[in-house]
């Protein structure tokens, strides 16, 4: 079992430990310079009464309540306050991932700076198979961007598994665009997420910048696609989120 002291986890198995709470919560009660690796997929904040498609269907954009802020000023603060707590829970040279899409990563990058992140790479995801632009009035939204980030300390250096990369590439240096599908369906037998990751990605994310017996801590866990890749790559893994009905999810998916 992970070391958790004062904590107790909603859900525990061997290396894993989910939590069903408000995010600050737990992060404010972790264990500092703990965590060798943090993946966040935070609301995007999008859920604004439009529209979009889904299996050739209109469907609305919105997620829920979680998804919804008033103003760029609250959705700085928000984003600010939890990558803040992220910093003071990673090892000296840990690295943080944050994905998001233009509705809210142009925040998170410069709260990384703010917060005195270092941004290592702009990763771009482009999706194969997106949804169309039903609007028809906009380019199709066929990309996210995925921010890879360390504590800004110069002389520490950050793990990143170059060779690996380079030969899942062929041989060749691996660019900072990755091409893949959207989540495939085989992946949601166990329930469905509405910001679902597939899991080729979360595994590239962590086999590259971790090892063997690593912490992955997702603070938005959602279904837990990071801890599903994490258990498959032996890296320790702690998930937070909110909803009890996504954590039961989470555990579905983590035991099958």
């Amino acid at each position: 079992m992970l070391y958790l002291p004062g904590l107790s986890p909603y859900y525990e198995e061997d290396d894993v430990a989910l939590f069903c709470d408000d995010t600050f919560s737990v992060l404010e009660k972790l264990e500092p310079e703990s965590v060798d690796m943090i993946f966040a997929d935070p609301p995007y904040f999008l859920s604004n009464d439009g529209i979009s498609c889904s299996a050739g269907k209109m469907v609305s954009v919105n997620k829920g309540d979680w998804d919804r802020l008033s103003s760029f000023a609250e959705k700085h603060d928000f984003n600010r306050k939890w990558i803040r707590l992220c910093k003071n829970l990673l090892i000296k040279n840990g690295t943080i991932w944050i994905s998001g899409t233009f509705h809210n990563i142009y925040s998170i990058g410069v709260a990384l700076e703010q917060e005195g992140f270092k941004i290592i790479n702009n990763i771009t995801w482009q999706k194969t198979n997106p949804p169309p632009n039903l609007s028809c009035r906009a380019f199709t939204h066929s990309t996210e961007t995925i921010l890879w980030a360390k504590k800004g300390e110069k002389k520490v250096k950050h793990t990143f598994n170059y060779e690996l990369m380079k030969e899942e590439n062929g041989g060749k240096q691996m660019k900072d665009v990755w091409t893949g599908s959207l989540t495939s369906v085989k992946e949601k037998t166990e329930g469905k997420h509405p910001t679902q990751k597939p899991l080729y990605l979360l595994k590239r994310i962590i086999e590259s910048s971790t090892k063997a017996g690593d912490l992955v801590l997702d603070p938005f866990c959602g279904s837990s696609t990071t801890g599903v890749a994490a258990k498959m790559l032996n890296r320790r893994y702690i998930g937070v989120d909110s909803s009890q009905e996504y954590i039961d999810l989470s555990i579905r998916r983590l035991q099958h």
